[in-house]
Protein backbone atom coordinates (compact mmCIF):
# COMPACT_ATOMS: atom_id res chain seq x y z
CA UNK A 1 0.00 0.00 0.00
CA UNK A 2 2.76 2.14 1.04
CA UNK A 3 5.32 1.75 -2.88
CA UNK A 4 1.27 2.23 -4.07
CA UNK A 5 0.87 5.74 -2.20
CA UNK A 6 4.50 6.65 -3.30
CA UNK A 7 3.68 5.97 -6.71
CA UNK A 8 0.86 8.04 -7.42
CA UNK A 9 2.20 10.68 -5.50
CA UNK A 10 5.32 10.53 -7.68
CA UNK A 11 2.77 10.67 -10.51
CA UNK A 12 0.72 13.68 -9.25
CA UNK A 13 4.51 15.37 -8.92
CA UNK A 14 5.39 14.58 -12.61
CA UNK A 15 2.20 15.84 -14.38
CA UNK A 16 2.30 18.97 -12.58
CA UNK A 17 6.01 19.78 -13.27
CA UNK A 18 5.16 19.12 -17.22
CA UNK A 19 1.22 20.96 -16.77
CA UNK A 20 2.79 24.25 -15.13
CA UNK A 21 6.10 24.12 -17.99
CA UNK A 22 3.59 24.22 -20.04
CA UNK A 23 0.78 27.02 -19.08
CA UNK A 24 1.78 28.30 -15.54
CA UNK A 25 0.47 27.99 -12.08
CA UNK A 26 -2.35 30.35 -12.60
CA UNK A 27 -3.25 28.87 -15.26
CA UNK A 28 -3.19 25.24 -14.17
CA UNK A 29 -5.45 23.39 -12.02
CA UNK A 30 -5.75 20.34 -9.83
CA UNK A 31 -8.61 18.58 -11.84
CA UNK A 32 -5.99 19.24 -15.03
CA UNK A 33 -3.14 17.55 -13.25
CA UNK A 34 -5.00 14.85 -11.83
CA UNK A 35 -6.73 13.54 -15.14
CA UNK A 36 -2.81 14.02 -16.63
CA UNK A 37 -1.41 11.77 -13.30
CA UNK A 38 -4.54 9.12 -14.16
CA UNK A 39 -6.38 9.76 -10.79
CA UNK A 40 -9.15 11.65 -9.08
CA UNK A 41 -8.97 14.72 -8.05
CA UNK A 42 -9.32 13.66 -4.40
CA UNK A 43 -6.31 11.21 -4.50
CA UNK A 44 -4.62 14.55 -5.28
CA UNK A 45 -5.96 16.20 -2.39
CA UNK A 46 -5.07 13.44 -0.12
CA UNK A 47 -1.44 14.40 -0.65
CA UNK A 48 -1.34 17.94 -1.02
CA UNK A 49 -3.58 20.31 0.65
CA UNK A 50 -3.75 23.02 -2.04
CA UNK A 51 -2.69 23.95 -5.76
CA UNK A 52 0.31 26.04 -4.23
CA UNK A 53 1.74 22.86 -1.83
CA UNK A 54 1.44 21.26 -4.88
CA UNK A 55 3.44 23.58 -7.09
CA UNK A 56 5.99 23.50 -4.32
CA UNK A 57 6.27 19.98 -3.85
CA UNK A 58 7.47 20.10 -7.35
CA UNK A 59 10.04 22.80 -6.52
CA UNK A 60 10.99 20.44 -3.63
CA UNK A 61 11.18 17.10 -5.65
CA UNK A 62 13.19 18.43 -8.28
CA UNK A 63 15.69 20.28 -5.94
CA UNK A 64 15.69 17.40 -4.03
CA UNK A 65 17.24 15.41 -7.16
CA UNK A 66 19.55 18.49 -8.31
CA UNK A 67 21.22 18.71 -5.08
CA UNK A 68 22.23 15.00 -4.81
CA UNK A 69 23.25 14.83 -8.86
CA UNK A 70 25.60 17.81 -7.81
CA UNK A 71 26.79 16.50 -5.12
CA UNK A 72 27.67 13.13 -7.25
CA UNK A 73 29.48 15.89 -9.27
CA UNK A 74 31.80 16.90 -7.27
CA UNK A 75 32.84 13.80 -5.05
CA UNK A 76 36.27 12.85 -5.69
CA UNK A 77 37.18 16.48 -7.48
CA UNK A 78 39.69 18.18 -4.54
CA UNK A 79 40.85 21.33 -6.60
CA UNK A 80 38.92 24.02 -5.94
CA UNK A 81 39.49 25.56 -9.78
CA UNK A 82 38.10 22.11 -10.92
CA UNK A 83 35.03 21.77 -8.85
CA UNK A 84 34.11 25.21 -9.56
CA UNK A 85 34.34 24.22 -13.68
CA UNK A 86 32.16 21.28 -12.82
CA UNK A 87 29.76 23.37 -10.72
CA UNK A 88 28.98 25.44 -13.81
CA UNK A 89 29.33 23.18 -16.09
CA UNK A 90 26.86 20.99 -14.10
CA UNK A 91 23.88 23.71 -13.57
CA UNK A 92 23.84 24.39 -17.13
CA UNK A 93 23.71 21.03 -18.55
CA UNK A 94 21.09 20.07 -15.77
CA UNK A 95 18.87 22.99 -17.36
CA UNK A 96 19.34 21.86 -20.69
CA UNK A 97 17.92 18.67 -20.06
CA UNK A 98 15.43 19.59 -17.57
CA UNK A 99 13.49 22.66 -19.82
CA UNK A 100 10.31 22.10 -17.76
CA UNK A 101 12.30 22.62 -14.80
CA UNK A 102 13.64 25.67 -16.22
CA UNK A 103 10.19 27.47 -17.32
CA UNK A 104 8.68 26.36 -13.67
CA UNK A 105 11.89 27.94 -11.81
CA UNK A 106 11.90 31.32 -13.56
CA UNK A 107 8.04 31.77 -13.83
CA UNK A 108 6.59 30.02 -10.58
CA UNK A 109 8.91 29.97 -8.12
CA UNK A 110 11.43 32.81 -8.43
CA UNK A 111 8.63 35.33 -9.55
CA UNK A 112 6.83 34.33 -6.39
CA UNK A 113 7.98 35.99 -2.69
CA UNK A 114 6.05 32.72 -0.79
CA UNK A 115 8.36 30.60 -2.43
CA UNK A 116 11.31 32.04 -0.35
CA UNK A 117 9.88 30.72 3.15
CA UNK A 118 9.32 27.38 1.85
CA UNK A 119 11.53 23.64 2.10
CA UNK A 120 12.53 24.45 -1.93
CA UNK A 121 14.01 27.53 -1.01
CA UNK A 122 16.04 26.00 2.06
CA UNK A 123 17.42 23.34 -0.98
CA UNK A 124 18.25 26.38 -3.05
CA UNK A 125 19.97 27.67 -0.38
CA UNK A 126 22.17 24.27 0.13
CA UNK A 127 22.98 24.44 -2.99
CA UNK A 128 24.21 28.00 -2.96
CA UNK A 129 26.58 27.36 0.53
CA UNK A 130 28.02 24.60 -1.26
CA UNK A 131 29.05 27.16 -4.35
CA UNK A 132 30.18 29.49 -1.93
CA UNK A 133 32.79 26.62 0.24
CA UNK A 134 34.05 25.52 -3.26
CA UNK A 135 34.99 29.56 -3.73
CA UNK A 136 35.96 29.56 -0.18
CA UNK A 137 38.40 26.49 -0.25
CA UNK A 138 40.02 28.06 -3.79
CA UNK A 139 40.67 31.72 -1.74
CA UNK A 140 42.61 29.57 0.90
CA UNK A 141 44.78 27.64 -1.42
CA UNK A 142 45.23 31.26 -3.05
CA UNK A 143 43.70 29.91 -6.48
CA UNK A 144 41.26 33.06 -5.87
CA UNK A 145 41.74 36.12 -4.59
CA UNK A 146 40.91 37.04 -0.91
CA UNK A 147 39.64 40.58 -2.07
CA UNK A 148 37.03 39.23 -3.95
CA UNK A 149 33.11 39.44 -2.09
CA UNK A 150 32.27 35.67 -2.70
CA UNK A 151 28.49 36.44 -2.17
CA UNK A 152 28.79 38.67 -5.16
CA UNK A 153 30.59 36.17 -7.00
CA UNK A 154 28.04 33.79 -6.14
CA UNK A 155 25.31 36.10 -7.55
CA UNK A 156 27.02 36.40 -10.71
CA UNK A 157 26.98 32.07 -10.84
CA UNK A 158 23.73 32.34 -10.37
CA UNK A 159 22.46 35.06 -12.56
CA UNK A 160 24.67 33.64 -15.43
CA UNK A 161 22.87 29.96 -14.81
CA UNK A 162 19.55 31.46 -15.24
CA UNK A 163 19.86 34.20 -17.77
CA UNK A 164 21.81 31.12 -20.21
CA UNK A 165 18.62 29.21 -19.45
CA UNK A 166 16.32 31.55 -20.37
CA UNK A 167 17.85 32.70 -23.74
CA UNK A 168 18.04 28.68 -24.28
CA UNK A 169 15.02 27.23 -23.23
CA UNK A 170 12.46 30.06 -23.24
CA UNK A 171 13.88 32.79 -26.17
CA UNK A 172 15.75 29.78 -28.24
CA UNK A 173 19.06 32.69 -28.86
CA UNK A 174 21.25 29.64 -28.02
CA UNK A 175 20.91 25.55 -28.69
CA UNK A 176 22.13 24.84 -25.55
CA UNK A 177 23.82 26.51 -22.90
CA UNK A 178 26.30 24.23 -21.93
CA UNK A 179 27.87 25.27 -24.76
CA UNK A 180 28.58 28.59 -23.14
CA UNK A 181 30.59 26.87 -20.24
CA UNK A 182 34.45 27.78 -21.11
CA UNK A 183 33.43 31.49 -21.97
CA UNK A 184 31.58 31.76 -18.28
CA UNK A 185 34.78 29.86 -16.79
CA UNK A 186 37.06 31.65 -18.56
CA UNK A 187 35.01 35.48 -17.69
CA UNK A 188 34.67 34.44 -13.74
CA UNK A 189 38.26 33.26 -13.23
CA UNK A 190 39.16 36.59 -14.89
CA UNK A 191 36.73 38.34 -12.08
CA UNK A 192 38.08 36.46 -9.19
CA UNK A 193 42.03 34.83 -9.82
CA UNK A 194 44.95 35.78 -7.71
CA UNK A 195 46.98 38.02 -10.12
CA UNK A 196 47.36 41.87 -10.13
CA UNK A 197 44.18 43.49 -9.88
CA UNK A 198 44.36 47.00 -12.32
CA UNK A 199 45.36 50.05 -10.46
CA UNK A 200 42.21 51.26 -9.69
CA UNK A 201 40.58 48.17 -8.24
CA UNK A 202 43.66 48.14 -5.70
CA UNK A 203 44.62 51.16 -5.32
CA UNK A 204 44.96 51.37 -1.37
CA UNK A 205 44.75 55.32 -1.03
CA UNK A 206 41.18 54.97 -2.87
CA UNK A 207 40.23 52.50 -1.04
CA UNK A 208 41.29 54.12 2.30
CA UNK A 209 39.16 57.55 1.12
CA UNK A 210 36.14 55.33 0.12
CA UNK A 211 36.39 53.21 3.65
CA UNK A 212 36.89 56.66 5.65
CA UNK A 213 33.53 58.02 3.80
CA UNK A 214 31.77 55.19 5.15
CA UNK A 215 33.19 54.87 8.77
CA UNK A 216 32.24 58.64 8.76
CA UNK A 217 29.02 58.50 7.37
CA UNK A 218 28.08 55.70 9.92
CA UNK A 219 30.04 57.14 13.03
CA UNK A 220 30.19 61.20 12.37
CA UNK A 221 33.57 63.10 11.66
CA UNK A 222 34.22 63.04 15.75
CA UNK A 223 33.91 59.81 16.94
CA UNK A 224 35.11 57.78 14.03
CA UNK A 225 38.32 56.55 14.61
CA UNK A 226 41.46 55.87 12.40
CA UNK A 227 41.99 52.48 13.82
CA UNK A 228 38.34 51.60 12.24
CA UNK A 229 39.00 52.80 9.11
CA UNK A 230 42.10 50.99 9.03
CA UNK A 231 40.32 47.98 9.76
CA UNK A 232 37.77 48.14 7.33
CA UNK A 233 39.65 48.87 4.51
CA UNK A 234 42.08 46.12 5.38
CA UNK A 235 45.42 48.30 5.79
CA UNK A 236 47.64 48.49 8.69
CA UNK A 237 46.75 52.34 10.80
CA UNK A 238 49.90 53.62 9.79
CA UNK A 239 50.21 53.16 6.13
CA UNK A 240 47.02 55.41 6.76
CA UNK A 241 49.54 58.27 7.65
CA UNK A 242 51.56 57.37 4.38
CA UNK A 243 48.72 59.01 2.77
CA UNK A 244 46.84 61.54 4.74
CA UNK A 245 48.60 63.69 7.70
CA UNK A 246 45.56 63.42 9.77
CA UNK A 247 41.91 62.67 10.62
CA UNK A 248 41.37 65.72 9.07
CA UNK A 249 42.94 65.91 5.54
CA UNK A 250 41.28 62.58 5.17
CA UNK A 251 37.91 64.15 5.73
CA UNK A 252 38.70 66.84 3.17
CA UNK A 253 40.07 64.21 0.34
CA UNK A 254 37.02 62.61 0.46
CA UNK A 255 35.43 65.54 -1.26
CA UNK A 256 38.69 66.31 -2.80
CA UNK A 257 38.55 63.30 -4.82
CA UNK A 258 34.32 62.76 -5.37
CA UNK A 259 33.98 66.69 -6.95
CA UNK A 260 37.09 65.47 -9.07
CA UNK A 261 35.18 62.33 -10.34
CA UNK A 262 32.55 64.41 -10.68
CA UNK A 263 33.96 67.29 -12.66
CA UNK A 264 35.22 64.01 -15.19
CA UNK A 265 32.14 62.69 -15.32
CA UNK A 266 30.67 65.49 -16.25
CA UNK A 267 32.91 66.32 -18.97
CA UNK A 268 32.68 62.80 -20.27
CA UNK A 269 29.01 62.98 -19.99
CA UNK A 270 28.99 65.41 -23.47
CA UNK A 271 31.60 62.97 -25.85
CA UNK A 272 32.79 59.45 -24.12
CA UNK A 273 34.94 57.64 -26.57
CA UNK A 274 36.96 55.21 -24.48
CA UNK A 275 35.18 51.59 -24.41
CA UNK A 276 36.51 51.16 -20.55
CA UNK A 277 34.31 54.29 -19.60
CA UNK A 278 31.05 53.41 -22.08
CA UNK A 279 31.14 50.29 -20.56
CA UNK A 280 30.71 51.19 -17.02
CA UNK A 281 28.79 54.25 -17.81
CA UNK A 282 26.00 51.40 -19.52
CA UNK A 283 26.22 49.12 -16.49
CA UNK A 284 26.05 51.58 -14.03
CA UNK A 285 23.07 53.46 -15.74
CA UNK A 286 21.27 50.40 -15.88
CA UNK A 287 21.53 49.85 -12.36
CA UNK A 288 20.31 53.08 -11.68
CA UNK A 289 17.65 53.77 -13.38
CA UNK A 290 15.97 50.52 -11.65
CA UNK A 291 16.96 50.81 -8.51
CA UNK A 292 16.23 54.76 -8.07
CA UNK A 293 12.64 53.78 -7.87
CA UNK A 294 12.09 50.59 -5.94
CA UNK A 295 8.26 50.46 -7.28
CA UNK A 296 9.30 49.96 -10.75
CA UNK A 297 12.36 47.79 -10.02
CA UNK A 298 10.04 44.95 -8.42
CA UNK A 299 7.05 45.42 -11.40
CA UNK A 300 10.15 45.21 -13.70
CA UNK A 301 11.62 42.04 -12.07
CA UNK A 302 9.04 40.41 -10.42
CA UNK A 303 6.24 40.85 -13.31
CA UNK A 304 8.22 41.53 -16.41
CA UNK A 305 11.37 39.57 -16.87
CA UNK A 306 9.91 36.60 -14.68
CA UNK A 307 6.86 36.44 -16.76
CA UNK A 308 7.11 33.88 -19.48
CA UNK A 309 4.29 36.58 -21.84
CA UNK A 310 7.32 38.86 -22.15
CA UNK A 311 9.29 37.24 -23.59
CA UNK A 312 6.61 36.20 -26.60
CA UNK A 313 6.23 40.51 -26.45
CA UNK A 314 7.15 43.45 -28.65
CA UNK A 315 8.87 45.25 -25.46
CA UNK A 316 11.04 42.06 -25.34
CA UNK A 317 12.24 43.25 -28.65
CA UNK A 318 12.80 46.12 -27.32
CA UNK A 319 14.82 44.96 -24.43
CA UNK A 320 16.77 42.50 -26.89
CA UNK A 321 17.83 45.67 -29.13
CA UNK A 322 19.21 47.67 -25.61
CA UNK A 323 21.16 44.52 -24.49
CA UNK A 324 22.40 44.35 -28.20
CA UNK A 325 24.05 47.71 -27.63
CA UNK A 326 25.98 46.28 -24.48
CA UNK A 327 27.53 43.93 -26.96
CA UNK A 328 28.57 46.63 -29.47
CA UNK A 329 30.32 48.42 -26.92
CA UNK A 330 32.53 45.09 -26.04
CA UNK A 331 32.80 44.68 -29.36
CA UNK A 332 34.06 48.47 -30.20
CA UNK A 333 36.52 47.77 -26.90
CA UNK A 334 37.94 44.56 -28.83
CA UNK A 335 38.29 46.16 -31.85
CA UNK A 336 40.58 49.01 -30.30
CA UNK A 337 42.68 46.32 -28.67
CA UNK A 338 41.45 47.41 -24.96
CA UNK A 339 38.80 44.49 -24.30
CA UNK A 340 40.22 40.59 -25.05
CA UNK A 341 39.81 38.78 -27.80
CA UNK A 342 38.45 35.86 -26.58
CA UNK A 343 36.04 37.49 -24.78
CA UNK A 344 32.60 36.31 -25.86
CA UNK A 345 30.26 39.28 -26.28
CA UNK A 346 26.68 37.68 -25.88
CA UNK A 347 28.15 35.18 -22.43
CA UNK A 348 29.43 38.36 -21.18
CA UNK A 349 26.52 39.97 -21.74
CA UNK A 350 24.43 37.08 -20.15
CA UNK A 351 26.73 37.20 -17.27
CA UNK A 352 26.04 41.06 -16.92
CA UNK A 353 21.88 41.14 -17.15
CA UNK A 354 21.99 37.91 -14.75
CA UNK A 355 23.81 39.33 -12.19
CA UNK A 356 21.27 42.13 -12.67
CA UNK A 357 18.17 39.61 -12.05
CA UNK A 358 19.91 38.29 -9.13
CA UNK A 359 20.86 40.81 -6.89
CA UNK A 360 17.60 42.96 -7.59
CA UNK A 361 15.58 39.77 -6.72
CA UNK A 362 17.42 39.66 -3.39
CA UNK A 363 17.03 43.29 -2.96
CA UNK A 364 13.20 42.80 -3.25
CA UNK A 365 12.57 40.05 -1.74
CA UNK A 366 14.99 40.37 1.39
CA UNK A 367 14.62 43.84 1.44
CA UNK A 368 15.14 44.04 5.40
CA UNK A 369 18.24 42.78 4.75
CA UNK A 370 21.65 44.58 5.74
CA UNK A 371 22.66 45.25 1.51
CA UNK A 372 24.99 48.05 0.99
CA UNK A 373 23.54 48.32 -2.89
CA UNK A 374 26.09 51.31 -3.66
CA UNK A 375 28.85 49.13 -2.63
CA UNK A 376 27.51 46.13 -4.59
CA UNK A 377 26.92 48.06 -7.59
CA UNK A 378 30.53 49.18 -7.62
CA UNK A 379 32.17 46.36 -6.87
CA UNK A 380 30.07 44.43 -9.77
CA UNK A 381 31.39 47.37 -12.19
CA UNK A 382 34.49 46.59 -10.81
CA UNK A 383 34.25 43.04 -11.51
CA UNK A 384 33.33 42.80 -15.20
CA UNK A 385 35.43 45.60 -15.70
CA UNK A 386 38.78 43.23 -14.75
CA UNK A 387 37.64 40.62 -16.69
CA UNK A 388 37.20 42.56 -20.06
CA UNK A 389 40.12 44.26 -19.82
CA UNK A 390 43.33 42.92 -21.62
CA UNK A 391 46.24 42.56 -19.46
CA UNK A 392 48.17 45.22 -20.43
CA UNK A 393 45.16 47.97 -20.78
CA UNK A 394 45.30 50.76 -19.25
CA UNK A 395 43.47 50.88 -15.84
CA UNK A 396 40.24 53.07 -15.87
CA UNK A 397 40.91 56.20 -13.47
Amino acid sequence: METYMNETRLRILEAAEELLSQKGAAKTTIAEIARKANVVDSHAYQYFKSKKGLVFSVAQKRMTASLILLKEQLEGILDPKSQLSKFIWYGLNYNDNHQDYVRNLVFDYRANPEFYTTPAYALIREHASICKKILERGVLNGDFSNTVDLSLIRDIIYGTLDTEAITCVLTGEIDKSVNDWENILSILLSMIDNEAIPQNLSDKRLRIIETAESVFSQFGFNNAKISEIAKQAGVAEGSIYDYFKNKEDLLLSISKFRLEQLNITLKESFHIKTPVEKLRRFMRLHFSIFTKNRNYLRVFVLDTLLNRNFYNSDAYDNYKNYKDSFIEIIEDGKKQGVFRKDLNSRVFKNMFFGTFLHLSLRWIIFSDGPFDKMYEIDTVLDLFTKAALTPDSVPVS
